[in-house]
């Protein structure tokens, strides 16, 4: 395997790309030139979503099969036009009393990541405007749907549809699939706090629990999660990130985390198929130039009037 490295211009800025005939998916014999070729074709869509939130990046320099790190500062060898975001840091690990946390914000700062092997990224459910002190309120809330032993992303699905319908701004929801075996629901929330969004997911969880106990779940406790779909409200907090759309996953083949249509979530749900809604990059990339980014809403969307009564 070759380690010499290659410049590439990329929106007039010049990136070091190296190993690009490196491995990174092993079982798919994934190279990291076709992770860089993957999200330089959806960085249009995938960007925006991006731009002015702290990334946080899950890197993978042997590949799927080997060791992962979690990544959150910006690195000392960042070329100088990488921009970052000064977070508080409530741990203090390092000694660090905040993090520099870099921003994606253009093509270019989307490769240099994938050029670390950073296969995941992800953010948090706010961004900063102007000179706002971070962590900020949130733009949107999210039903974190994961699926317990004996379930896949098709429970997933039927809760989806029963939360979507409960939620405040349910008729702007948006889901999209994880890239490894759950499916998660966004909703847009401008104004609100972090205690309005805890609060809805908190109580839609409860409330589904109760009345379907048989199939959801509403606590992390491992015992009571065989053949239920935990929802996951605690996600909703300045501090917690989720996987961001398009994001690659460290699964043995290429998934990535990919915008769904309800009809589609709903057509999982009736066929019992859960391979319906599970989508390789190369299938992610078509998507885009069929549907366009399905998770565009999400950026423009009002919320609904008034809550909805439960």
């Amino acid at each position: 395997m070759s380690s010499q490295k290659v410049a590439a211009e990329i929106d007039g800025r010049t990136l070091m790309l190296s190993n690009l005939d490196k491995v990174l998916y092993p079982d798919a014999h994934f190279t990291k030139a076709e992770v860089l070729d993957y999200y330089a074709k959806v960085a249009d869509a995938m960007v925006p979503h991006l731009v002015k939130r702290p990334v946080t990046f899950r890197r993978f320099p042997d590949g799927v099969s080997g060791e992962t790190f979690f990544e959150k500062q910006l690195p000392r060898h960042a070329p100088e036009w990488m921009q970052s975001m000064k977070v508080s840091s409530r741990s203090g690990r390092g000694g660090r009393d905040s993090i520099d946390y870099p921003l994606i914000g253009d093509r270019p700062s989307l490769l240099w990541a994938a050029n670390l092997a950073a296969l995941e990224l992800h953010v948090p459910l706010w961004h900063r405007e102007g000179k706002q002190t971070p962590p900020t309120n949130p733009d949107h809330l999210v039903i974190d749907l994961d699926p317990g032993p004996g379930t896949t992303i098709v429970e997933c699905c039927r809760i989806a549809l029963l939360a979507r319908d409960k939620l405040t701004a349910g008729d702007h929801a948006v889901a999209k699939t994880s890239g490894s075996k759950g499916l998660q629901v966004y909703a847009p929330m401008p104004g609100a706090t972090w205690d309005d969004i805890r609060d809805e997911v908190f109580g839609l969880a409860q409330e589904l629990e109760e009345s379907h106990p048989e199939h959801v779940v509403s606590t992390q406790e491992k015992a009571r999660r065989n053949g239920k779909v935990l929802i996951d409200w605690s996600q909703n907090h300045p501090a917690k990130t989720t996987v961001a759309v398009y994001s690659l996953r460290a699964t043995p083949q290429p998934t990535a985390s990919t915008p769904v249509t309800w009809d589609e979530v709903a057509d999982c749900a009736k066929q019992d198929d859960p391979s319906t809604l599970r989508f390789l990059a190369g299938e992610v990339i078509e998507r885009l130039d069929k549907h366009g980014d399905l998770f565009a809403p999400l950026l423009a969307a009002k919320p609904a009037k008034s809550a909805k009564k439960r």
